[in-house]
């Protein structure tokens, strides 16, 4: 950046023409470089997974025609970071008046101070630049935002130290939006922004003019506004208004990863995997059946689907079941950190505070609930694997008395030697493509997974201490023999 132009005179013999920087506006600019990714053919948004087919298509579409866009989905639906990676479409520096508080274009200024020191300085004034993530602002939108936090208010102490009058515009302390001018400005949860801020923020938007304090100030500002919402908050905390939903050009909704691989891949790229000291194997069938309770919490009618389930679930979840297996691997000096079915059972904690129960769920308790879901994920994930396979002598095993302990907390050797001893179990880890000579944590992870499997298709039992025996039979009901008094008074025939 040492070789661009750094005075008013040096920018106008540069590559930044006057022409093109007076009517290239940020939304111009948006459209522009997503064209050249079109062409270019590689991804809009590197990093967004599951949303190729249905989400960017629609935010393409929105750039294209110079729109500002609103998200519209559930938590943890990638809102908040589809947003943030609209920088990716900026250009790597813009040109702005050096000092100037709203980044002002050279050739067309804003504000007043611009505006005399060009007149002071000419082609001397001094150019800074922009890079794209400093062109990015965003705000939380909360019930206790106000019009000078967006847009702005009377500053005395300005007004004190230049003998200025209040009126002037030199006094004025700009808010976010001003900030914000030849950048993006995204509102998150825009439902929860009180209705009288909405008004100022859509008035800004069209018209180019605001009031601040009483002084109207008109301030065309090139902006590219964004916004995202859950649905749940235009009943449960607040709404849009209507005039300013009429002025957001385009509602892209989101939704949660439509098949269980974009869900691994998603957790499998956020989610803090890489950790030091110890070598980690994470087997396919535990990043199933964490994806799986995110899904099954989504479909189980005890948990409020008006919330949603975020991905988020899966994310802590999966970080949860690596430290439980790398504190197990801590302590009994194990090199391999390998995450059994029962860490997943151990990660509880990550799960139950991410569900809004209904009442139903409330009754039976988040985590009766939790285990519920994982019992489910472990049935799904098991019949990928063990569907029409005959595990009938294990099964057996168990109807003979045999009875197995597996604590989440005992070394894989010790645990290994004493699963060998049930027939037919370690042959059937092949099928996890887990074999004799892998080390023991993953055999030991693999047999687990099988004992877990048959227990969520209540082929075996097994209590809250892992204490693994024999499923219990159901006795067949026993008919009760016809009474003609079991019968309700209105309903009985009399005899003939």
């Amino acid at each position: 950046m040492s070789s661009l132009p750094r005075t008013l005179g040096e920018l106008r013999q540069s590559s930044f023409s006057e022409e093109t920087m007076r009517t290239r506006r940020v939304k111009d600019e948006l459209r522009d470089n997503l064209i050249a990714k079109l062409r270019s053919g590689g991804p809009i948004f590197p990093g967004i997974v599951g949303y190729d087919d249905t989400v960017v298509p629609q935010i393409v579409n929105a750039v294209l025609s110079r729109h500002n866009f609103i998200l519209l989905g559930l938590r943890g639906q990638a809102k908040s970071r589809i947003l943030r990676a609209l920088t990716s479409l900026l250009d790597p520096q813009v040109p702005y008046i050096a000092g100037c508080e709203i980044h002002d274009n050279p050739y067309d200024p804003l504000c007043r101070r611009c505006k005399e020191e060009i007149a002071r300085l000419g082609d001397a004034t001094p150019i800074a630049y922009l890079t794209p993530d400093e062109r990015y602002v965003e705000k939380l939108a909360t019930p206790d935002v106000t019009i000078a936090d967006l847009i702005g208010d009377i500053d005395p102490i300005k007004a004190a130290r230049g003998g200025h009058e209040l009126g002037s515009e030199l006094t004025v302390h700009y808010g976010l939006l001003p900030r914000a001018n030849r950048g993006i400005f995204a509102v998150n949860e825009l439902p929860d922004l009180a209705g009288k801020i909405q008004v100022g923020l859509f008035n800004i938007m069209q018209e180019g003019d605001v009031q601040i304090k009483g002084y109207p100030i008109r301030l065309p500002l090139d902006v590219a506004l964004v916004f995202s919402a859950n649905p749940e908050d235009y009943t449960a905390r607040g709404k849009i208004v209507t005039p300013l939903k009429d002025r957001i050009g385009s509602e892209i909704r989101t939704h949660y990863p439509a098949t269980v691989e974009e869900g691994i891949a998603i957790t499998a790229q956020e989610a803090w995997t890489q950790r030091n000291g110890h070598k980690l194997h994470l087997p396919t069938y535990v990043r199933e059946v964490i994806e799986r309770v995110a899904f099954a919490a989504r479909e189980d009618k005890k948990v409020d689907k008006r919330s949603g389930v975020s991905q988020r679930l899966p994310i802590s979840c999966m970080e949860n079941v690596i430290s439980n297996a790398e504190r197990r691997a801590i302590r009994h000096g194990e090199k391999h950190v390998v995450p059994r079915i029962g860490d997943v059972y151990a990660a509880l904690p990550a799960i139950t505070g991410k569900l809004e129960l209904e009442y139903e769920g409330e009754m039976k308790g988040a985590d009766h609930v939790g285990r519920e879901l994982i019992r489910n994920a472990i049935a799904k994930t098991y019949d990928g694997y063990f569907k029409g396979v005959d595990v009938q002598q294990i099964v057996q095993w168990f109807d003979l008395g045999g009875e197995i302990q597996l604590a989440d907390s005992s070394s894989a050797q010790e645990t290994l030697n004493a699963l060998r001893g049930i027939q037919g179990l370690m042959e059937k880890t092949s099928k996890l493509n887990v074999g004799p000579k892998d080390t023991a944590e993953a055999q030991v992870s693999a047999a687990e997974f099988v004992l877990e499997g048959l227990h969520a298709h209540k082929r075996i039992g097994r209590n809250e201490e892992r204490l693994f025996t024999a499923g219990e039979k159901q006795p067949k009901p026993v008919e009760k023999p016809f009474d003609r008094d079991d019968l309700p008074a209105r309903g009985r025939r009399p005899y003939n």
